[in-house]
């Protein structure tokens, strides 16, 4: 049983005015693969290490399986952490820093190069071993950190940031390989990073942290689909979502966003959404597209249109991103390549106004999806 609960758990710095972490809840179930990401300073790899025992807890309780682990140090915690900067040591071969947690514990020399050599199959290190590791590439010493941690069959799996060295296309192939691995070892795995991509393409959930406060706690696609709060609808997806100020009007027994551009476009808001900004009528709100959410030129009405200036388009092979100024908002639109555009300075882009998302101006709250 490997879940891991927090408890009204506090970090605080001695010395420091406010807490890097405040009455932490969380709960993280057995086998479950959690990322936790924000941005830097967020408090995720504080929590991270909390769990690790590498940050002792100012109050509150941190729990693994049924065992309160806030006085047990790290390696009595049935643990495994694989850092940033791998920590891997560069006089040992790649069998002997695998093998080095098992060996300080007086393992049978046979489970241990039973256990190395498993890993090392799993992880394609087999013609590695011999090797030291200034002689292996970012992505193979990468692996090698985790075959360190896999021989000690933890309870729990912590990764700090561990892709955050690598070039973009290893970060690619090693996100599906530490997926693929979570899948294989079946047990828990809690994931730090700051990079959403990978929060999105490889957690069963997703912790977003800012200022040391959870802001959403969900599936990814709950995450991209229905966003809490403004913070939250910024930070997942990519290119983030675009953010503009609408007033509320109602007109012939029907509400529009009214967006003050260089012209101003009155958008039909759909009954689905209706009933939520009905109080809202006569005040501004937030309005969020995202950059995917804008359809094919094709299917511009008198009341879907937003009419903006174009600044530049951004070729990316199959699509592109256009950029756009309504007003003085900038705006992303994201567009297949394909897709025919007049090259006039100011044109008019249909918006998927049943994809549309509204926040409130002052809490910054959601509205309505």
């Amino acid at each position: 049983m490997a879940s891991i609960s927090f408890r009204d758990v506090t970090k605080q710095y001695e010395g420091a005015k406010t807490p890097v972490v405040p009455n932490l809840n969380l709960e993280i179930k057995d086998k479950e693969f959690i990322i936790l990401v924000g941005p830097s300073g967020c408090g995720k790899s504080t929590t991270l290490r909390m769990i690790a025992g590498l940050e002792t807890i100012t109050s509150g309780d941190l729990y693994i399986g049924d065992k309160r682990v806030n006085d047990i140090p790290p390696k009595d915690r049935d643990i495994a952490m694989v850092f940033q900067n791998y920590a891997l040591y560069p006089h040992m071969t790649v069998y002997k820093n695998i093998a080095f947690g098992l060996t300080l514990r007086k393992m049978d020399p046979a489970e241990i190069d039973r256990r190395v050599h498993e890993a090392a199959k799993i992880l394609d290190l087999e013609h590695l071993l011999e090797r030291k590791p200034k002689a292996l590439s970012g992505g193979q010493r990468q692996r090698v950190a985790l075959g360190r941690a896999m021989v000690r069959n933890p309870a729990v799996f912590l990764l700090d940031e561990p892709l955050s060295n690598l070039d973009a296309k290893l970060r690619t192939s090693m996100r599906s390989e530490i997926a693929r691995l979570h899948r294989r070892l079946d047990t828990t795995f809690v994931y730090v990073t700051h990079d959403q991509t990978e929060a999105m393409t490889m957690g069963d959930r997703i912790v977003v942290m800012k200022d040391g406060l959870i802001q959403q706690y969900d599936t990814p696609q709950v995450l991209y689909d229905s966003p809490d709060n403004l913070f939250v609808a910024g930070f997942i997806g990519s290119p983030q979502m675009n953010f503009i100020d609408a007033l509320i009007v109602e007109k012939d027994g029907k509400l529009y966003a009214e967006v003050r551009g260089h012209k101003t476009d009155l958008l039909l808001i759909p009954e689905s959404k209706a009933a939520a900004l009905k109080p809202y009528v006569g005040k501004t709100v937030i309005m969020g597209v995202r950059p995917e959410h804008f359809m094919p030129v094709a299917n511009l009405t008198e009341d879907n249109a937003l009419h903006v200036k174009v600044d530049f388009k951004e070729l990316l092979g199959a699509e592109y991103n256009l950029y756009v100024y309504i007003g003085e908002e900038k705006v992303i639109v994201k567009m297949p390549s394909h897709e025919p555009l007049p090259e006039d300075e100011e044109i008019a882009i249909p918006v998927n106004l049943r994809l549309m998302h509204f926040f409130d101006k002052e809490t910054e709250k959601a509205i309505c999806h």
